[in-house]
Protein backbone atom coordinates (compact mmCIF):
# COMPACT_ATOMS: atom_id res chain seq x y z
CA UNK A 1 0.00 0.00 0.00
CA UNK A 2 1.16 3.10 -0.28
CA UNK A 3 3.59 5.27 2.37
CA UNK A 4 3.53 9.13 2.92
CA UNK A 5 7.16 10.74 4.20
CA UNK A 6 7.35 14.31 4.41
CA UNK A 7 11.17 14.91 3.76
CA UNK A 8 11.21 18.40 4.05
CA UNK A 9 8.95 21.80 4.02
CA UNK A 10 8.18 21.68 0.38
CA UNK A 11 9.17 17.87 -0.66
CA UNK A 12 6.48 14.95 -0.04
CA UNK A 13 6.76 11.28 -0.99
CA UNK A 14 4.61 9.17 -2.13
CA UNK A 15 5.86 5.14 -1.95
CA UNK A 16 3.34 2.41 -4.29
CA UNK A 17 4.18 -1.22 -3.22
CA UNK A 18 1.76 -3.59 -4.45
CA UNK A 19 2.88 -6.65 -2.53
CA UNK A 20 1.06 -9.13 -5.46
CA UNK A 21 3.51 -7.56 -7.92
CA UNK A 22 7.69 -8.94 -7.60
CA UNK A 23 8.41 -5.17 -9.27
CA UNK A 24 10.29 -2.94 -7.05
CA UNK A 25 8.40 0.28 -4.83
CA UNK A 26 6.98 2.64 -7.42
CA UNK A 27 8.25 6.45 -5.76
CA UNK A 28 6.61 9.63 -6.43
CA UNK A 29 8.24 13.02 -5.18
CA UNK A 30 6.38 15.69 -5.12
CA UNK A 31 7.67 19.20 -4.86
CA UNK A 32 6.65 22.68 -4.57
CA UNK A 33 8.43 26.02 -4.95
CA UNK A 34 12.16 24.15 -5.77
CA UNK A 35 14.50 26.34 -4.89
CA UNK A 36 18.17 25.77 -3.49
CA UNK A 37 17.90 23.37 -1.27
CA UNK A 38 15.10 21.03 -3.67
CA UNK A 39 17.33 21.11 -6.18
CA UNK A 40 20.73 20.08 -3.83
CA UNK A 41 18.12 17.40 -2.66
CA UNK A 42 17.71 15.99 -6.11
CA UNK A 43 21.04 16.76 -7.36
CA UNK A 44 22.65 14.64 -4.27
CA UNK A 45 19.86 11.49 -4.86
CA UNK A 46 19.69 11.16 -8.51
CA UNK A 47 22.01 11.71 -11.38
CA UNK A 48 20.05 14.44 -13.30
CA UNK A 49 21.83 16.86 -15.76
CA UNK A 50 22.43 19.57 -13.82
CA UNK A 51 20.66 22.15 -16.99
CA UNK A 52 17.48 19.60 -16.22
CA UNK A 53 17.56 20.67 -12.65
CA UNK A 54 18.48 24.47 -13.61
CA UNK A 55 15.55 24.30 -15.31
CA UNK A 56 13.57 23.17 -12.61
CA UNK A 57 13.78 25.88 -10.19
CA UNK A 58 10.71 27.83 -9.20
CA UNK A 59 12.49 30.74 -10.74
CA UNK A 60 13.18 29.19 -14.21
CA UNK A 61 9.61 29.82 -16.71
CA UNK A 62 9.92 28.04 -19.46
CA UNK A 63 8.03 29.66 -22.68
CA UNK A 64 7.79 25.97 -24.33
CA UNK A 65 7.14 22.47 -23.77
CA UNK A 66 9.68 20.27 -23.90
CA UNK A 67 10.46 16.60 -23.46
CA UNK A 68 14.55 15.27 -23.60
CA UNK A 69 16.26 12.32 -22.68
CA UNK A 70 18.61 11.74 -19.85
CA UNK A 71 20.96 9.01 -18.56
CA UNK A 72 18.60 6.68 -17.41
CA UNK A 73 15.55 8.94 -17.52
CA UNK A 74 13.83 11.42 -19.36
CA UNK A 75 12.82 15.23 -18.43
CA UNK A 76 9.74 17.07 -19.21
CA UNK A 77 8.45 20.37 -19.30
CA UNK A 78 4.89 20.71 -19.82
CA UNK A 79 2.32 23.40 -18.76
CA UNK A 80 -1.38 23.32 -17.88
CA UNK A 81 -3.69 25.82 -17.31
CA UNK A 82 -4.82 27.93 -13.79
CA UNK A 83 -8.09 29.53 -12.93
CA UNK A 84 -7.38 32.40 -10.95
CA UNK A 85 -9.06 36.54 -10.57
CA UNK A 86 -11.38 35.29 -13.66
CA UNK A 87 -8.46 34.54 -16.17
CA UNK A 88 -6.76 31.59 -17.25
CA UNK A 89 -2.90 31.17 -16.79
CA UNK A 90 -0.47 28.89 -17.38
CA UNK A 91 0.70 26.74 -14.41
CA UNK A 92 3.91 24.88 -15.59
CA UNK A 93 5.01 21.46 -14.27
CA UNK A 94 8.62 19.64 -14.38
CA UNK A 95 8.89 16.17 -14.55
CA UNK A 96 11.44 13.72 -14.15
CA UNK A 97 10.66 10.03 -15.13
CA UNK A 98 12.48 6.79 -14.70
CA UNK A 99 12.25 3.25 -14.01
CA UNK A 100 10.84 3.01 -10.39
CA UNK A 101 10.18 6.80 -9.86
CA UNK A 102 8.57 9.85 -11.17
CA UNK A 103 9.63 13.50 -9.88
CA UNK A 104 7.00 16.22 -10.44
CA UNK A 105 8.01 19.88 -9.75
CA UNK A 106 5.90 22.63 -9.79
CA UNK A 107 4.27 26.17 -7.99
CA UNK A 108 1.72 24.79 -6.13
CA UNK A 109 -1.03 26.37 -8.03
CA UNK A 110 -2.51 23.34 -9.73
CA UNK A 111 -4.90 21.76 -7.77
CA UNK A 112 -5.88 18.93 -10.40
CA UNK A 113 -1.89 17.77 -9.26
CA UNK A 114 -2.69 18.39 -5.64
CA UNK A 115 -6.08 16.80 -5.69
CA UNK A 116 -4.12 13.58 -7.42
CA UNK A 117 -1.86 13.27 -4.86
CA UNK A 118 -3.46 13.50 -1.75
CA UNK A 119 -5.52 10.51 -3.20
CA UNK A 120 -2.12 8.70 -3.89
CA UNK A 121 -1.63 9.58 -0.16
CA UNK A 122 -5.29 8.28 1.38
CA UNK A 123 -6.36 5.44 -1.38
CA UNK A 124 -3.54 4.89 -3.50
CA UNK A 125 -5.04 0.68 -3.94
CA UNK A 126 -7.49 2.57 -6.25
CA UNK A 127 -5.00 3.60 -8.89
CA UNK A 128 -4.04 1.94 -12.20
CA UNK A 129 -0.41 2.47 -11.11
CA UNK A 130 -0.74 0.28 -8.42
CA UNK A 131 -1.56 -2.35 -10.02
CA UNK A 132 1.59 -2.16 -12.85
CA UNK A 133 3.78 -0.50 -10.16
CA UNK A 134 4.99 1.49 -13.82
CA UNK A 135 5.87 5.22 -13.00
CA UNK A 136 4.85 5.35 -17.09
CA UNK A 137 1.25 4.38 -16.13
CA UNK A 138 1.42 6.44 -12.80
CA UNK A 139 2.77 9.65 -14.92
CA UNK A 140 -0.72 8.64 -17.49
CA UNK A 141 -2.99 9.00 -14.49
CA UNK A 142 -1.65 12.13 -13.32
CA UNK A 143 -1.63 13.62 -17.17
CA UNK A 144 -5.18 12.51 -17.13
CA UNK A 145 -6.24 14.37 -14.49
CA UNK A 146 -4.68 17.55 -15.25
CA UNK A 147 -6.22 17.07 -18.84
CA UNK A 148 -9.47 16.53 -17.39
CA UNK A 149 -9.55 19.67 -15.40
CA UNK A 150 -9.29 21.80 -18.96
CA UNK A 151 -13.52 20.67 -18.98
CA UNK A 152 -14.10 22.63 -16.12
CA UNK A 153 -12.44 25.94 -17.52
CA UNK A 154 -14.26 25.04 -20.88
CA UNK A 155 -17.19 24.86 -19.12
CA UNK A 156 -16.85 28.10 -17.49
CA UNK A 157 -16.19 29.44 -20.53
CA UNK A 158 -19.43 28.23 -22.44
CA UNK A 159 -21.33 30.35 -19.18
CA UNK A 160 -19.56 33.17 -19.39
CA UNK A 161 -19.97 32.99 -23.70
CA UNK A 162 -24.18 32.71 -22.50
CA UNK A 163 -23.89 35.55 -20.45
CA UNK A 164 -22.50 37.66 -23.12
CA UNK A 165 -24.99 36.63 -25.27
CA UNK A 166 -27.57 37.74 -22.81
CA UNK A 167 -26.04 41.27 -22.45
CA UNK A 168 -26.10 42.17 -26.04
CA UNK A 169 -29.15 40.57 -27.14
CA UNK A 170 -30.38 42.61 -24.16
CA UNK A 171 -28.71 45.87 -25.63
CA UNK A 172 -26.11 46.08 -23.15
CA UNK A 173 -22.85 46.42 -25.88
CA UNK A 174 -21.04 48.32 -23.17
CA UNK A 175 -21.13 46.09 -20.45
CA UNK A 176 -20.38 43.01 -23.31
CA UNK A 177 -17.28 44.74 -24.45
CA UNK A 178 -15.16 44.17 -21.55
CA UNK A 179 -16.15 40.25 -20.62
CA UNK A 180 -15.63 39.65 -24.95
CA UNK A 181 -11.50 41.17 -24.33
CA UNK A 182 -11.20 38.97 -21.22
CA UNK A 183 -13.60 35.77 -22.84
CA UNK A 184 -11.09 36.10 -25.92
CA UNK A 185 -7.91 36.48 -23.81
CA UNK A 186 -8.59 32.97 -21.55
CA UNK A 187 -9.16 31.57 -25.02
CA UNK A 188 -6.44 32.79 -26.56
CA UNK A 189 -4.26 31.34 -23.41
CA UNK A 190 -5.84 28.19 -23.36
CA UNK A 191 -4.89 27.10 -26.57
CA UNK A 192 -1.20 28.55 -26.38
CA UNK A 193 -0.95 26.09 -23.29
CA UNK A 194 -2.48 23.37 -25.18
CA UNK A 195 -1.23 23.51 -28.32
CA UNK A 196 1.30 21.43 -28.42
CA UNK A 197 0.13 18.66 -25.82
CA UNK A 198 -0.52 16.34 -28.45
CA UNK A 199 2.53 15.97 -30.08
CA UNK A 200 4.28 15.35 -26.15
CA UNK A 201 1.37 12.70 -25.80
CA UNK A 202 2.76 11.03 -28.97
CA UNK A 203 6.40 10.66 -27.89
CA UNK A 204 4.84 9.56 -24.59
CA UNK A 205 3.08 6.80 -26.18
CA UNK A 206 5.80 5.33 -27.96
CA UNK A 207 8.03 5.08 -24.60
CA UNK A 208 8.25 1.53 -23.09
CA UNK A 209 7.81 -0.12 -19.65
CA UNK A 210 9.13 -3.34 -18.26
CA UNK A 211 6.16 -3.55 -16.35
CA UNK A 212 3.72 -2.97 -18.87
CA UNK A 213 2.85 -4.67 -22.41
CA UNK A 214 3.55 -1.89 -25.14
CA UNK A 215 -0.04 -1.97 -25.98
CA UNK A 216 -1.63 -1.00 -23.20
CA UNK A 217 1.02 2.38 -23.21
CA UNK A 218 -0.49 2.79 -26.66
CA UNK A 219 -4.22 2.76 -25.38
CA UNK A 220 -3.93 4.73 -22.58
CA UNK A 221 -1.97 7.24 -23.91
CA UNK A 222 -3.70 7.10 -27.18
CA UNK A 223 -6.75 8.00 -24.85
CA UNK A 224 -5.14 11.18 -23.80
CA UNK A 225 -4.18 12.34 -27.39
CA UNK A 226 -8.19 12.00 -27.81
CA UNK A 227 -8.85 14.00 -25.08
CA UNK A 228 -6.30 16.60 -25.76
CA UNK A 229 -8.26 16.45 -29.73
CA UNK A 230 -11.55 17.11 -28.18
CA UNK A 231 -11.01 19.73 -25.97
CA UNK A 232 -8.74 21.70 -28.83
CA UNK A 233 -12.37 21.22 -30.74
CA UNK A 234 -14.04 22.45 -28.53
CA UNK A 235 -11.68 25.38 -28.09
CA UNK A 236 -12.54 25.98 -31.74
CA UNK A 237 -15.85 26.52 -31.44
CA UNK A 238 -15.46 28.64 -28.20
CA UNK A 239 -13.10 30.66 -30.25
CA UNK A 240 -15.67 31.07 -33.35
CA UNK A 241 -18.60 31.87 -31.17
CA UNK A 242 -16.86 34.62 -28.99
CA UNK A 243 -15.21 36.22 -32.60
CA UNK A 244 -19.28 36.16 -34.09
CA UNK A 245 -20.22 37.88 -30.55
CA UNK A 246 -17.92 40.24 -30.86
CA UNK A 247 -18.87 41.26 -34.48
CA UNK A 248 -22.19 40.97 -33.31
CA UNK A 249 -21.80 43.82 -30.70
CA UNK A 250 -19.43 45.90 -33.08
CA UNK A 251 -22.00 46.10 -34.84
CA UNK A 252 -24.42 47.34 -32.31
CA UNK A 253 -21.82 49.32 -30.99
CA UNK A 254 -21.61 51.09 -35.02
CA UNK A 255 -25.28 50.99 -35.22
CA UNK A 256 -25.97 53.28 -31.81
CA UNK A 257 -23.14 55.11 -32.54
CA UNK A 258 -24.55 55.90 -36.21
CA UNK A 259 -27.49 56.40 -34.83
CA UNK A 260 -26.42 59.01 -32.34
CA UNK A 261 -24.66 60.99 -35.00
CA UNK A 262 -27.74 60.66 -37.45
CA UNK A 263 -29.62 62.35 -34.39
CA UNK A 264 -27.10 64.84 -34.03
CA UNK A 265 -26.72 65.98 -37.62
CA UNK A 266 -30.42 65.95 -38.41
CA UNK A 267 -30.72 68.73 -35.12
CA UNK A 268 -28.31 70.82 -36.44
CA UNK A 269 -29.46 70.81 -39.72
CA UNK A 270 -33.00 71.96 -38.17
CA UNK A 271 -31.68 74.71 -36.60
CA UNK A 272 -29.66 75.59 -38.88
CA UNK A 273 -32.66 77.86 -40.29
CA UNK A 274 -33.10 79.45 -37.03
CA UNK A 275 -29.66 80.01 -37.34
CA UNK A 276 -29.66 81.73 -40.32
CA UNK A 277 -32.89 84.40 -40.03
CA UNK A 278 -31.56 85.23 -36.32
CA UNK A 279 -28.64 86.23 -37.90
CA UNK A 280 -29.92 87.98 -40.65
CA UNK A 281 -32.82 89.96 -38.52
CA UNK A 282 -29.63 90.38 -36.35
CA UNK A 283 -27.71 92.77 -38.41
CA UNK A 284 -27.49 96.30 -37.46
CA UNK A 285 -29.03 98.18 -40.43
CA UNK A 286 -32.05 100.48 -39.77
CA UNK A 287 -33.31 100.84 -43.04
CA UNK A 288 -34.65 97.98 -45.63
CA UNK A 289 -34.97 95.63 -42.76
CA UNK A 290 -38.36 94.29 -43.07
CA UNK A 291 -41.12 93.95 -40.16
CA UNK A 292 -38.59 96.19 -38.37
CA UNK A 293 -41.44 98.91 -37.80
CA UNK A 294 -43.97 96.83 -38.47
CA UNK A 295 -46.92 95.47 -35.57
CA UNK A 296 -46.02 92.03 -34.56
CA UNK A 297 -42.83 91.82 -36.41
CA UNK A 298 -41.33 89.91 -33.84
CA UNK A 299 -43.83 87.46 -34.50
CA UNK A 300 -43.42 87.05 -38.05
CA UNK A 301 -40.15 86.15 -38.06
CA UNK A 302 -40.63 83.35 -35.31
CA UNK A 303 -43.11 82.20 -38.20
CA UNK A 304 -40.82 81.70 -40.50
CA UNK A 305 -38.50 80.53 -38.30
CA UNK A 306 -40.74 77.79 -37.65
CA UNK A 307 -41.91 77.11 -40.95
CA UNK A 308 -38.31 77.03 -42.03
CA UNK A 309 -38.24 73.86 -39.38
CA UNK A 310 -41.00 72.08 -40.85
CA UNK A 311 -39.33 72.33 -43.90
CA UNK A 312 -36.85 70.97 -43.04
CA UNK A 313 -38.58 68.30 -40.81
CA UNK A 314 -40.37 67.26 -44.31
CA UNK A 315 -37.52 67.47 -46.57
CA UNK A 316 -36.15 64.71 -44.08
CA UNK A 317 -39.33 62.53 -43.78
CA UNK A 318 -39.66 62.25 -47.81
CA UNK A 319 -36.24 61.29 -48.69
CA UNK A 320 -36.81 58.75 -45.00
CA UNK A 321 -33.92 60.45 -43.00
CA UNK A 322 -36.09 60.07 -40.05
Amino acid sequence: MPNYKKIASNIQQVTIDNPVTPVEKLTWLNINNAGKKEIEYLRKHYKFNLAHLQASSAKAIAQRPQISEGDGYFFMILHFPIYANNKILAGEIEFFMGSGFLITLHNNNLPALNEFFNLCKKDGGSLLSYEFESSLILLYELLDKLTNYCYSLLDKNSIAISEVELLIFNQRPKQAVSRIMSLRLNIINLRKILQNHKNIMKKLMRRESKNVPAEKVKKYYSSLIEQTKRIWENLDNQKETIEVLNSTNESLLNYRISDIMKTLTIFSVIVFPLTLLAAIFGMNTTKGMPFLDTENGFWFIIAFMLLGCLGMLLFFAKKRWL
